[in-house]
């Protein structure tokens, strides 16, 4: 892991990153916070695309899973932060758990199918119980991570490190490369003695508690917890995008896929709806010309990973 390339690379721009708060306003700093948590969406989807090979269309089910268990107990029962963080991140695994274990008996695009509906239901119960759950106008909470501008950056980008890291170095490991293998021939894997179902159980629970943990800071950070926010299907789409605008099978590429797209938004704004549009052209030539990615792309040229 310290040998490899996509290491060399990131070490490097980590450091930059530490060091942005020293020159740049609080705008762009907010504006980086909410990248860097994408980022880590996007990290954990491409666990499971990337390398088990299932195509979860219901990223935000999971994100959304996680984000409003956090925020119920905070605002009803005034649960620390911390607590509600861990709450969040195991309420993503076990719903992440319920929802796997009959849908990877499934083949083709099936499993997508029913993560996609997972989505759609949830957004219907917390529209359904609006009362509770604030419906489309979203729930307040009593806590946040920081007012302070500096600190909230620093939470999430030590965060999405950290997330990084771990999530890298399990693609690394023999794990990654059974899911990798089992992504790519199931068959072939478990006449090879692998249990493929169990595997890929796994990094869906791993991808849900990432998944959970950074739904439930996202909402720490913005003070609320919306539909919009982080159950809706537009979420699930953008981290889809960055993760493959970022290089499959790359994990810290998915990272820098969400830091372009936030990016490059706000940097269109001044365009209106020609905004997305530009954006959504930039990341389609790039899938379809350059299917590595970004840092396929940058491997590539700079020799093996």
């Amino acid at each position: 892991m310290l040998r490899s390339r996509t290491f060399q690379i990131a070490v490097p721009a980590l450091i930059v990153m530490a060091l942005l708060p020293l020159g740049v306003d609080g705008y762009i700093l907010g504006l980086l916070t909410l990248a860097y948590y994408y980022a880590v969406f996007a990290m954990s989807w491409d666990l499971l695309f990337g390398f088990a090979g299932e195509v979860n269309f219901g990223p935000s089910f999971l994100i959304g899973i996680g984000a409003y268990t956090a925020a119920l107990l905070n605002h009803y029962w005034l649960w620390p932060i911390p607590a509600c963080l861990v709450a969040g991140a195991f309420a993503a695994v076990i719903a992440g758990a319920a929802l796997a274990v009959p849908a990877l008996r499934l083949t083709g695009p099936y499993f997508g199918l029913v993560t996609l509906v997972a989505v759609l239901l949830l957004q219907n119960m917390i529209v359904l119980f609006a009362g509770i759950t604030g419906g489309e106008i979203g729930l307040d909470l009593p806590d946040v991570l920081s007012i302070d501008d500096n600190t909230n950056y620093y939470y999430a980008l030590v965060f999405m490190t950290v997330s990084g890291a771990i999530l890298f170095g399990l693609a690394q490991s023999p794990v990654g490369l059974i899911l990798q293998a089992s992504g790519q021939n199931a068959t072939e894997a478990a006449a090879l003695g692998f249990n493929v179902a169990k595997h890929k159980l796994a990094a869906f629970c791993i991808s849900a508690f990432f998944s959970g943990l950074a739904g439930a800071m996202l909402i720490f950070y913005m003070g609320t917890a919306s539909v919009g926010t982080v159950v809706d299907i537009a979420v699930g789409v953008n981290v889809i995008i960055a993760a493959v605008l970022g290089g499959r099978r790359t994990i810290i590429g998915a990272a820098v896929g969400a830091i372009f797209l936030i990016g490059a938004g706000e940097l269109l704004r001044p365009l209106g709806q020609l905004a997305t549009f530009v954006v959504s052209a930039v990341a389609l030539v790039v899938i379809l010309f350059f299917p590595g990615g970004f840092m396929g792309r940058i491997l590539q040229s700079g020799g093996r990973e």
